[in-house]
């Protein structure tokens, strides 16, 4: 399989997932971790303003890939070589890995990191470690 890789769009794109991690730290005080975000805005206990700023970023994902298409006219490119079936349980572990790790990879990842915590370090070692070892199990060795 062979990746078309952007440098120059690869680099765009983090720039504004950092750029608005910054601003929803800077603005709401809130950790840009999805899992946290989209639990937000279905928790009872959750008062009204959290709920629409986690409703407001969430939606902000999902309005990517339609803006996407009236910026350049097409949808943007996606392939995945993976069955249904196979990618409803990778969803499930995942969704038990942002459970169990008390936060998402893009919650360790991207604002951990950069805030130099300790527990989002190991935290983001221990799931690149166990993604590099399903990559290489599932796409090499079987």
């Amino acid at each position: 399989m062979e990746t078309a890789f952007t440098p120059w769009l690869s680099l765009g794109g983090g720039m504004m997932i950092g750029a608005s991690a910054v601003l929803l730290m800077a603005t709401n005080g809130r950790i840009a971790g999805i899992s946290g975000l989209t639990s937000r805005i279905f928790a009872r206990s959750s008062d009204g303003e959290a709920r629409g700023v986690s409703a407001l970023f969430v939606l902000g994902l999902l309005l990517a890939a339609p803006l996407w298409l009236l910026v350049s006219g097409d949808w943007p490119e996606q392939w995945v070589p993976s069955s249904p079936v196979l990618m409803a349980i990778a969803g499930l572990l995942v969704g038990f890995g942002a459970v169990f790790g008390s936060g998402c990879t893009s919650g360790h990842g991207v604002c951990g990191i950069s805030r130099g915590s300790a527990r989002s370090i190991v935290a983001t070692i221990v799931f690149m470690t166990a993604a590099f070892v399903t990559v290489l199990v599932t796409r090499h060795l079987i």
